[in-house]
């Protein structure tokens, strides 16, 4: 018996041995198919990052992805939800589907070139990527292909899709997309962002919803005949100085804020036209409906005491996100087992330059090198990726595409993100977020548990209603009238 159970002890071991050997040299081959796939989609990042188009108007970033993607074997479906520059990207070989997100929208007003200081870039749009979709793009799609690949050639029973969403930044591309049903046939749907650290928490964000409040009056001479006007901007300022009056007597957690989009041209003319753009935003979506429509009784207040005519019409509106850990949990293992980002001695260099150009840092160079520790946090931004968080389990993460201490939206993510420190932050989520499509394929039953934890925090009685309403895609809205 004892030289029967010394053999068996012996077999175990080497046929562990074994056992880890192989799973190394598949995760190795993994790896290189990931890697293969990198000076293409660094380009695609690049050529993204200098077309710079706004929300909706994105016609050259959308037709590269999806140029790509069809390429590498993937059915397209274009022009979906009513959106020309929303797309989708399938391959399909039976078993749970995994979609993956992509965005590629700019932000106006922050043309920038990649100099670690202030240099306005001389492009057609005036635009810059100051949150960094054209990394968001890319590495979503270039994990998407590799995942392809692994499943083409061990004939693994799964699909991946690829929803290319346009307009984040404003135009709630996703909503559409999400009322569409879209959503409907996936399991899981992984998303990334790009930042000033690599992190995978358990993330929450606000809701919000938004308005372009008009107000109409009639034009006079501001001199001769003043009596005779009824100022449009007068209303704008009117209902600006009463929304701020209500700031003391909203939710603590609640964020407003706005910007004049028309206000006159002459100041010897009476304004007979001007226009505010409000955002709104709270935790929870009521909260957002029930401020929403305070703000638009301060707009027709301030239209009867102006006596003016004013209209308004909703652009967007956004769900909060809704974690879910089941899925959360395995891309932060994923992430964590990857790693940081390291500098080179040029990325330093330039690295230490831009920093001196930020205020106060919060962060210091050296921490892109770390991931921090799995935690619980809330974000006061708002992103359409909430909406569907709670018709699909859905996770995400975060890696520094960034210096440390920049802060989105600003020159600085613009500058960063065409450099090759950008590129190695979206290098780090593409592997991250591959890895983790594996591994869930290979471990059907994490689908059923996400969907067990999905329907426990939404509840049993939950019907998804858009906040934006049924209104159509705006697709005119970065447009400069």
């Amino acid at each position: 018996m004892g030289r029967k159970k010394h053999y068996i002890q012996r077999f175990a071991i080497s046929y562990l041995v074994l056992l880890s050997f192989t799973n190394h040299i598949f995760s190795d081959q993994f790896e290189n198919i990931i890697d293969s796939k990198k000076d293409t989609f660094q380009k695609i990042a690049l050529d993204i990052w200098n077309f710079a188009e706004l929300g909706y108007l994105e016609n050259e970033s959308s037709k590269l992805l999806a140029d790509e993607l069809e390429s590498n074997g993937f059915t397209i479906q274009k022009n979906v939800a009513g959106i020309p520059t929303g797309f989708i990207a399938e391959f399909n070989n039976g078993g749970p589907t995994i979609g993956i997100l992509g965005e590629f929208d700019a932000l106006p007003g922050l043309a920038q070139t990649n100099a670690p200081f202030k240099e306005v870039a001389n492009n057609n749009t005036g635009a810059g990527h100051a949150c960094g979709h054209h990394l968001f793009g890319a590495a979503s799609a270039w994990a998407a292909v590799a995942v392809k690949e692994w499943i083409e050639a061990n004939n693994i029973s799964g699909t991946i899709r690829f929803y290319g969403t346009p307009a984040e930044e404003g135009g709630s591309g996703k909503v559409y997309m999400v009322r569409a049903g879209l959503f409907d046939d996936v399991d899981i749907v992984l998303h990334w962002h790009p930042d000033d650290v690599n992190s995978a928490n358990s993330r929450t964000s606000n809701s919000n919803k938004s308005g372009k409040f008009k107000f109409k009056g009639i034009s006079a001479h501001a001199a001769g005949a003043p009596e005779l006007g009824r100022s449009a901007l007068d209303g704008v300022e009117a209902m600006n100085h009463m929304v701020n009056m209500m700031r003391e007597h909203i939710p603590q957690e609640s964020r407003i804020h706005y910007v004049i989009t028309k206000g006159g041209l002459a100041p010897n003319v009476v304004p007979d036209d001007a226009e505010v753009y409000y955002y709104v935003r709270h935790p929870e979506m009521k909260v957002v409906d029930d401020l929403f429509q305070r703000v638009v009784k301060i707009a027709e207040g301030a239209a009867m005491g102006t006596e003016t005519d004013m209209s308004y019409e909703v652009m967007h509106g956004n769900y909060s996100l809704l974690p879910n850990d089941t899925v959360q949990k395995i891309v932060y293992k994923n992430l964590e087992k990857l790693g940081g980002i390291k500098y080179s001695k040029s990325e330093n260099e330039y690295a230490k330059e831009l920093y001196k150009t930020l205020i106060k840092p919060s962060l210091e160079i050296g921490s892109q090198e770390i991931v921090t520790p799995y935690r619980y946090s809330h974000s006061y931004g708002s992103t359409d990726v909430g909406d569907v968080s709670w018709v699909v389990p859905t996770a995400g993460l975060r890696t520094a595409t960034w210096v440390p201490g920049t802060a989105a939206h600003s020159w600085q993510a613009v500058s960063a993100g065409g450099t090759s420190i950008g590129l190695k932050g979206a290098e780090l989520a593409a592997h991250t977020m591959a890895n983790s499509i594996k591994e869930i394929m290979e471990n059907p039953d994490v689908i059923s548990e996400a969907k067990e934890e999905l329907s426990s925090r939404t509840g049993q009685d939950f019907e998804y209603k858009p906040l934006l309403g049924d209104r159509q895609p705006p697709l005119n809205y970065r447009k400069i009238n």
